[in-house]
């Protein structure tokens, strides 16, 4: 069986602001259907990578290819169509609180409507089905008329991911998306994040080792913006974990 076509391929690829050093010379490829997690304590470079992933920050050096695209060689107009395919949940949400959930659930449609539709979804008063659709799976089917502000952090979280499954991405990228949950929220989370990445690839930052382990398929360990190791779940053992997250 021939492998999975690559959602990302990193060549080389590293990124300077100004005389600091945030990510050197990282080769990685991520195929369709895998799940990674990239661990690392704070400052090791788990932010930046992600940010090259979604275009948001060019690479200063080496070649960025997400979703068979050269980022680095894209007009800014391409790079757009590209992010639109790209789902990310980040530790901010970036859900806009003033508004209806609904309306936040549908932002994940934006991209693919034209602009009479997106400039009307603005107004509209109920969910269509797809919108219910995705807001009963992350056990939010109450929600859709709430106002954002109103929900709690863990509920916030679910409004994102509705909004993933919504958009349909070809690539997730979620930077520390449990950082600031218990276990048991943590847990369930990553459950829907794994649902909202079905058929095509997660790349997500966590700074637990054990969660790695029970969501992804992969883990990769970044420490000073290079990568120290690279390898299924099932072999992470305390030796590495020790030597990555050591005070230096």
């Amino acid at each position: 069986m021939s492998p999975a076509p690559p959602v990302v391929r990193l060549v080389g690829a590293g990124r300077r602001f100004g005389g600091h050093r945030a990510l050197a010379d990282v080769d990685l490829t991520v195929r369709q259907g895998e799940r990674v997690a990239v661990l690392g304590p704070s400052g090791a470079g788990k932010s930046t990578l992600l940010a090259l992933l979604n275009g948001a920050w060019p690479a200063t050096s080496g070649v960025v290819e997400v979703l068979g695209e050269d980022l680095g060689a894209l007009s800014h107009g391409r790079r757009r169509l590209v992010q639109r395919r790209i789902g990310l949940v980040s530790q901010r949400l970036d859900l806009i609180d003033q508004v209806r959930v609904l309306h936040n659930v549908n932002a994940g449609r934006l991209g693919r409507w034209p602009t009479w539709r997106a400039l009307m979804s603005l107004t509209l008063a109920r969910p269509d089905a797809e919108v219910r659709d995705a807001l009963e799976r992350v056990g939010l089917g109450w929600a859709a008329s709430e106002r954002t502000e109103r929900l709690s952090g863990g509920e916030r979280q679910r409004v994102a991911i509705a909004r993933l499954l919504v958009q349909q991405p070809e690539l997730v990228l979620a930077d520390e998306p449990v950082s600031s949950l218990d276990p048991g929220r943590a847990e369930e989370i990553l459950g829907l994040l794994r649902v909202a990445s079905a058929g095509s690839a997660l790349v997500l930052s966590l700074h637990q080792p054990e969660l790695a382990q029970e969501h992804c398929t992969r883990a990769i360990g970044l420490l000073g913006g290079e990568i120290v190791f690279d390898l299924p779940v099932d072999q992470l053992d305390p030796a590495r974990l020790t030597a990555l997250y050591a005070l230096s």
